[in-house]
């Protein structure tokens, strides 16, 4: 198994305290041939690099998971792929993201790997673009970011709320939007939205990640309307419950020791459920539904 890495531009910042990780996007794909040995390495600007080195890309369908974690991105991820979608996978970390790369590939599936700001415009764009003009037509958009924070009204400082207004919701919007823009023209395509209990309901210490979650389900509202009529399925899911992730195991192990009685969810489950909402035909579309495991309280 090989994994080449292409790096090519901007940096990223920590979202509250500011400090820089280094240079990223990077596109990564993973293959079983050998590398043939390069002559020369050139970084190129990122509309211009071509991973089909000019040849004519077939029409695939892909799907972009934007927020591909450890838990529920890369499981949407990975059953789509099982299902032949190229999956194409962003996270801020690009590093973080050669695992899943790698077991889709093992899996038989096709995947890339994009470092991409979601909250800036133009790596958004640049990265749809990208995804049309040399993997595959566009067919399923999801958006899966989470920034989930917990700060008392009085310890919110302006930034923090903006910043998470920006990766909860102006992200969401941009992937939407560009999403749509290729979408329409061919009059299908899904677009789903992750939300959260919080988007239905505010709680003490929660108004940053509430009040941008509650943006992103109007968001998703306005477009499934304004869409729907042109063969777009837009729905937004209210994921209500502990998932199964290292994060859930290490810091609530009383609440992990229910796995074995199905009392948090696994990704796997959710990821057919994307699967399920993207196969519903438009005469019985579902544009807004919950998860929640049998035990959960609400």
């Amino acid at each position: 198994m090989h994994l080449t890495i292409y790096i090519v531009r901007y940096k990223v910042k920590d979202e509250f305290s500011g400090a820089r990780y280094g240079n990223v996007p990077v596109i990564m794909q993973a293959t079983t041939q050998t590398p043939r040995t390069p002559k020369a390495f050139h970084a190129v600007p990122f509309p211009q690099f071509n991973l089909a080195g000019g040849d004519t890309v077939p029409e695939k369908k892909a799907i972009l998971v934007v927020g591909a974690g450890d838990a529920t991105g890369g499981a949407i991820a990975r059953r789509f792929a099982h299902e032949g979608y190229v999956a194409c996978v962003t996270r801020r970390d690009v590093d973080k993201l050669a695992p899943l790369v790698e077991q889709i590939r093992a899996e038989g599936g096709e995947a890339h790997a994009f470092g991409c700001d979601a909250r800036k415009e133009e790596e958004t764009v640049a990265m749809i673009e990208r995804i049309e003009r040399d993997i595959g037509q566009l067919e399923v958009a999801v958006f899966n970011i989470g920034a989930n924070v917990n700060f008392p009204i009085l310890e919110t400082t302006s930034r923090v709320y903006f910043k998470v207004w920006e990766m909860a919701c102006f992200a969401g919007f941009l992937m939407g939007r560009e999403a749509a823009r290729v979408m329409v023209p061919r009059q299908r395509g899904s677009i789903f939205f992750t939300g959260a209990t919080a988007s239905t309901r505010g709680r003490e210490g929660m108004s940053a990640f509430s009040g941008a979650k509650h943006a992103l389900r109007a968001l998703a509202q306005s477009m499934a309307r304004e869409l729907g009529p042109k063969n777009l399925h837009v729905a937004h899911l209210i994921i209500d419950a502990a998932i199964d992730t290292a994060f859930i195991r290490d810091n609530f192990p009383d609440r992990y020791a229910t796995r074995t009685q199905d009392g948090i969810v696994n990704p796997e489950h959710i990821a057919d459920t994307y699967w399920m909402l993207h196969q519903q035909p438009r005469d019985a579309w579902t544009h807004e539904l919950d998860l929640r495991p049998w035990i959960e309280h609400w």
